[in-house]
């Protein structure tokens, strides 16, 4: 497979944009027959990939699931893991919809206050960029790798996806705060179960959990499975327990001690130094590494723009702590 590597990604310390051969059937294809050569290039990477001019996946959605086996063994069929089936592809049932559009309706993230940081640029750090998550975190074990295709994008300079490296964030630790994350443990908790830091703000009771919807603990320090590196894993105001947690062990609620300190770990974490925000052209191709990678959707005017993108998610290799464990997600299996 030929492969023409160019990193790092503009602005940023990580990422590779790979330039390959032909169109995206030629592509997937060569992948295929080479299926070491991207997801070693995903490591070296440090997490993040993109390919432009990947087209023919909008003609051909199957060629987005082909690629997504390279990268593991298993690619998530969304008709058998809770999700609203009208955010599902309906003749691809391994392909997520991320849109504005009906039936989907995903409304797009507001505006931070003020839209810029003091440096003039598109504001990543935590909290005045909110909504940094590493995708399905709430689940054991949590997925590997996503990718995400723009089938229609938002306008140019708007509908960004950000993303922040825990493996430089973790480098970069000062030593005390090292040494507070070092077995620090994470209490996980599925959106829209009620668990958010804006609902525990507002006193709101959280309903009952149902067994495959209990909030699951992660390490706040991962290795990773495939270089070794460590990584911080965690995700911020709407995807952690903020009733029980955010933290094992530590005081719980949104003004506890775990707070204070995931606080201060996130604003580490998405320090600009640490980040990338990805402009969107029609055709383009991420994929990213949960393991090490967290990210947030940005702004765009919805009322006036459609915005359409697919989204797979590859499991199979989450590490070795979670080696035998059944999926927590799965009502069967979690029971």
């Amino acid at each position: 497979m030929n492969v023409v590597r160019e990193a790092p990604l503009p602005g940023a310390s990580f990422g590779t944009k790979l330039r390959l051969d032909g169109d995206a059937a030629r592509i997937v294809a060569a992948a295929e027959a080479d299926p070491g050569v991207l997801p070693a290039a995903l490591a070296d990477a440090k997490g993040l990939l993109l390919i432009q001019g990947m087209n023919g996946i909008s003609d051909d959605p199957d060629l987005l699931i082909r690629l997504s086996r390279v990268f593991g063994p298993e690619v998530e069929d969304y008709r058998h893991t809770l999700t609203d089936l009208k955010a599902v592809h309906v003749s691809v049932p391994e392909i997520l919809l991320v849109s504005n559009r009906p039936p989907v309706g995903k409304a797009p993230p507001k505006r931070p206050d003020p839209p810029l940081a003091a440096d003039g640029l598109i504001p990543t750090q935590y909290p005045h960029r909110k909504g940094w998550h590493t995708d399905q975190s709430y689940r054991r074990p949590p997925p590997d790798i996503s990718l995400f295709y723009a089938v229609t994008p938002a306008e140019r300079t708007t509908g960004q996806t950000l993303f922040a490296n825990g493996i430089l964030a973790y480098e970069a630790l000062p030593p005390a705060l090292r040494a507070k994350v070092e077995t620090l443990v994470g209490l996980h908790a599925q959106p829209g179960s009620g668990r958010s830091r804006d609902a525990a703000l507002a006193g709101r009771t959280p309903r009952a959990f149902a067994v495959y919807e209990r909030s699951q603990p992660q390490p706040v320090v991962r290795a990773h499975p495939v270089t070794g590196e460590k990584s911080l894993f965690l995700c911020e105001w709407g995807q952690m327990d903020w009733f029980e947690g955010p933290f094992v062990g530590l005081e719980p609620g949104p003004h506890g001690a775990g707070a204070a300190l995931l606080d201060e770990i996130m604003a580490h974490y998405t320090e600009r130094r640490f980040c990338y925000a990805h402009e969107w052209t029609e055709g383009d191709l991420l994929v990213w590494d949960n393991r090490c990678l967290v990210h947030a959707a940005t702004w765009f005017d919805g009322d006036r723009e459609s915005r359409m993108m697919w989204r797979t998610t590859v499991h199979g290799n989450p590490g070795a702590p979670y080696a035998g464990e059944k999926k927590s997600w799965i009502p069967a299996a979690a029971g």
